[in-house]
């Protein structure tokens, strides 16, 4: 019978061997024991390399794994015999332990039992002595971290009343606080599709990475031109109760660039923009209207690239102690130079929320909403509640309310009056909550919206209409929420309501959402009829409240394109010229430099020029100043010369798309042509 088989009949299996005496080979120190002998030799009489070494030598490499056991005593029916652990080290791990490296135990320190596997007197013996050298050792520390508590637990208790312990991380944080990897979209579409989906195409480009500066806003594309600095800068202008202001800053040459894209802009010509951009591939203003052209054009991938690419340009030039999630950051938006950052910000949100990402989105609101709360100057609140109800964050948008509705009164804006009860609303039909707790949401919920409703009575009929419902003939007919609501309301309730309703219909369009809807809009009718006195008090507060809606709320609907909200704009507004990288720019705009007057004026009556300049905005004819009297000082041979080189470069922009013309075959011969 072959050992393998005798082996098997045994129970037993390779490497599970019990070891023999010999088996583990421990090293003295010289002060330990003198009459300990060095190393044994192995079975096959050859003496282990690294013998002087300290460790244990064993046979079988498995045995490492319960070699704690072997050392602290046998193992009886699964049970560890009570004895305190060795100092020894195995070989795998060279350097010597440490006496207080190893956990002891209290009820160890009895001697070990009799019963142990393979019993040897020299290995007894050094157990013994470092056993009572640990023992000594370690009593001190215990020692010394016992009281140390103690002192602890004594100034808790001596300053507890008076200084608390700080509150949990959560509780801490902003209600404007922003997480790194919610920036990235991918984090999102990983979470709808899978990480395998998602980042199948960019796993063999890793090999051919030039790793590029690290960003949170975009990831930097292999198409892009190689980034080099345009001049844009950021310094931090002063620090006060806890805030840092900062501000973007232009060099000579970046403002040199600046001034021919106002010239390109002027011509009304979107290749002067891209000739632009080929020697300046990383302007901002110039990048951001060159992607409302293509956006224009049908464009949407050209148009994401370019923004992309400005936002990359931008976070280059941060400030060291610029931070985008701690909230205490300020951008002043009165300074052109800040404008651009907010603007590409708010048309990255605008695609990311196309393209179905609205929690990548809702961190992007937040962003922009936290580089200046307090003016808001792109109006954030009006879209925030929208991408946390499509985001699904209902109780974000719940702690938003509650958290700002006493200082900034967010249930006078028709948003927020009907988005939170609706987060209320869904929050009671998710089955994971308590019963209590969800009978304790359905119910606000119901409140909250009869407030809305007699708050704002011509928000009703338009929403039943974007439904497609039919309403009752009691309610239609009712002059509470008839036609006479929606026509009484101030202009700006009215633009403020197209607004909310153009974005946010779709929300209320199930089945369960409006039947909740019903049964508000007839306790409203109950109240109204029985003469409720908050009734009158609402209206009287419409009249008042809604007389004219600020700047940035004009700005937020033209960035917002809504049909419905930009035809409610007044006349003065709507008739004002709108620039896609600065649109209705504030009254009080902070200049830090500003633009040159022209060299050649247009009252000089020079009809030629006027006809050269009407086509090109760059035509100016050098000596026409009005310092050297018009035409007295002009020298009509260099005026002549750039008059036909302004004419040279208009042709050559111009671009011919000549059909061509067929090509006529040869007849065919038997002969040649001599």
């Amino acid at each position: 019978m072959s050992r393998r088989a005798l082996r098997r009949l045994r129970g037993e299996q390779r490497g599970q061997e019990p070891l023999e005496p010999g088996a583990l080979q421990f090293v003295l120190r010289e002060d330990d024991d003198a009459e300990e002998e060095g190393p044994k030799r192995g079975p096959g009489g050859r003496r282990p390399r690294d013998a002087g070494k300290e460790g244990v030598r064993v046979n079988n490499r498995f045995e490492l794994i319960n070699i704690e056991d072997l050392e602290e005593g046998p193992v009886v029916n699964g049970e560890r015999s009570d004895c305190l652990p060795t100092a020894t080290v195995v070989s795998g791990d060279k350097r010597p332990s440490r006496p207080g490296s190893s956990e002891t135990k209290k009820d160890g320190e009895g001697p070990a039992p009799a019963e142990q596997a393979n019993p040897s007197g020299k290995l007894r013996k050094k157990k013994k002595k470092q056993r009572n050298k640990k023992s000594a050792a370690g009593e001190a520390p215990d020692d010394g971290l016992e009281d140390i508590d103690r002192i602890l637990e004594r100034i808790e208790d001596g300053s507890g009343s008076h200084a608390p312990g700080p509150p949990p991380l959560s509780s801490k944080r902003h209600v404007l606080y922003v997480e790194h990897r919610h920036l990235n979209p991918d984090t999102e579409l990983k979470r709808y599709f899978g990480a395998r989906a998602v980042l199948g195409e960019q796993r063999p480009r890793q090999r051919q990475r030039v790793y590029p500066k690290c960003t949170w806003l975009t990831t930097p594309k292999s198409a892009w031109p190689r980034y080099s600095k345009p001049g844009l800068s950021m310094r931090l202008l002063e620090s006060r109760k806890g805030l840092s202001c900062f501000a973007f800053e232009h060099s000579e040459e970046y403002q040199h660039t600046q001034l021919t894209f106002l010239s390109a802009v002027e011509s009304m010509e979107p290749n002067n923009i891209v000739v632009l951009l080929q020697t300046s591939p990383y302007h901002v203003d110039s990048l951001l209207q060159l992607s409302d052209a293509c956006r224009f054009q049908d464009d949407q991938e050209t148009a994401r690239d370019l923004v992309e690419r400005a936002l990359y340009s931008m976070e280059c030039a941060f400030h060291p102690l610029f931070s985008l999630t701690s909230g205490t950051c300020r951008l002043d938006y009165r300074r052109p130079e800040n404008r651009s950052f907010y603007l590409a910000l708010y048309k990255q949100m605008s695609f990311l929320e196309r393209r179905g990402c609205p929690r990548t989105a809702l961190e992007y609101c937040k962003l922009i909403l936290s580089l200046e709360p307090d003016e808001d100057p792109l109006c954030m609140l009006l879209l925030i509640d929208h991408l946390a109800l499509r985001a699904r964050h209902y109780e974000y948008l719940i702690r938003l309310f509650q958290e700002w509705e006493a200082h900034r009164n967010l249930s006078q804006l028709p948003n927020f009056a009907f988005s939170v009860p609706l987060a209320y609303f869904l929050l009671s039909q998710q089955a994971d909550r308590p019963e209590q707790e969800l009978a304790g949401a359905r119910e606000k919920a119901s409140l909250l919206l009869r407030q809305a409703l007699t708050m704002f009575p011509g928000v009703l009929m338009p929403l039943l209409g974007y439904c497609s419902v039919r309403p009752d003939a009691a309610v239609s007919s009712h002059p509470f929420f008839g036609p006479e609501a929606e026509i009484s309301q101030p202009p700006a309730l009215n633009q403020l309501v197209s607004l909310y309703l153009g974005r946010s219909h779709f929300l209320w369009k199930e089945p369960a959402t409006m039947s909740w809807l019903e049964e508000a809009v007839r306790e409203v009718l109950r109240a109204v009829d029985a003469g409720d006195p908050s009734v009158e008090a609402c209206e009287s507060r419409r009249k008042v409240l809604y007389q004219r809606a600020p700047r940035n709320i004009h700005r937020h609907v033209v960035l917002s394109e809504i049909k419905e909200a930009v035809a409610a704009l007044p006349p003065d507004v709507s008739a004002q010229p709108v620039l896609g990288f600065d649109p209705l720019p504030p009254v009080d705009t902070i200049y830090s430099y500003v633009r040159p007057e022209r060299l050649s004026p247009v009252s000089h009556g020079n009809t030629i020029a006027l006809f050269f300049r009407s086509l090109l905005p760059n035509y100016t004819m050098e000596g026409e100043r009005p310092e050297d009297g018009g035409a007295e000082g002009l020298d009509h041979n260099q005026g002549l010369n750039r008059l036909m080189l302004a004419v040279r470069d208009m042709m050559a922009n111009f671009h011919f798309h000549d059909l061509e013309a067929p090509r006529e075959e040869p007849p065919e011969g038997d002969g040649e042509w001599d």
